[in-house]
């Protein structure tokens, strides 16, 4: 099976991430994809992030409904902080019987080259690239193993989220009904 690996912290999973992974798992050769739920970094410790199982908890739910989308808690047994080829490698090894790709955003590919390993995961991994606002342009949008995917253009940032929470202002059709119960229910970023 071929399979797309959405990365993030999720904090919390929101619209944006839900449209982008459904679009990639129903309009490329993606079979499913699967939300790579990123840990708590030691290095930057935020009291706005929560804990690593309540947001996978979050992502969860926030895709119950939805057979081609997944979540995997890989990275929590990884040493920290965990490199992407690292997690890519540990997925392979894991489950050696699918392919891999990697789904990142445009404006991550101008960054691209300064990542760990950024050459094998281009040549034995590959990009799914959607457009994102603000993107630079890239000589990596000419590389062979770069899939540009044609997906709506979001701007939903989580960090917007926690602070409507903060302020008692609604996040109504910005999050899943139910991660915005969980929220509520758990006082999550209050």
């Amino acid at each position: 099976m071929r399979i797309g690996l959405f990365f993030g912290s999720f904090n919390p999973i929101h619209i944006g991430h839900l449209i982008i992974a459904n679009t990639m798992a129903t309009s490329t050769d993606l079979e499913q994809v699967w939300f790579v739920v990123s840990p708590q970094n030691p290095f930057k410790k935020t009291k706005s992030l929560l804990h690593e199982f309540d947001r996978y908890d979050m992502v969860e739910r926030a895709i119950a409904d939805n057979s081609k989308l997944k979540a995997t808690d890989i990275e929590f047994s990884m040493p920290k902080p965990s490199y992407t080829i690292d997690t890519l490698i540990r997925l392979q090894e894991k489950y050696p019987q699918h392919e891999f790709r990697l789904i990142v955003g445009g404006d991550n590919l101008a960054q691209f080259p300064n990542w760990k390993n950024h050459e094998k995961i281009l040549e034995y991994f590959g990009l799914y690239v959607y457009p994102r606002p603000n993107s630079e342009p890239s000589p990596l949008f000419e590389h062979p193993n770069v899939k540009l995917v044609s997906a709506p253009l979001l701007d939903i940032s989580a960090t917007f989220i926690r602070d409507n929470i903060k302020s008692n202002r609604s996040i109504r059709y910005m999050v899943p009904e139910v991660v915005e119960e969980m929220i509520t229910r758990k006082k999550f970023y209050l």
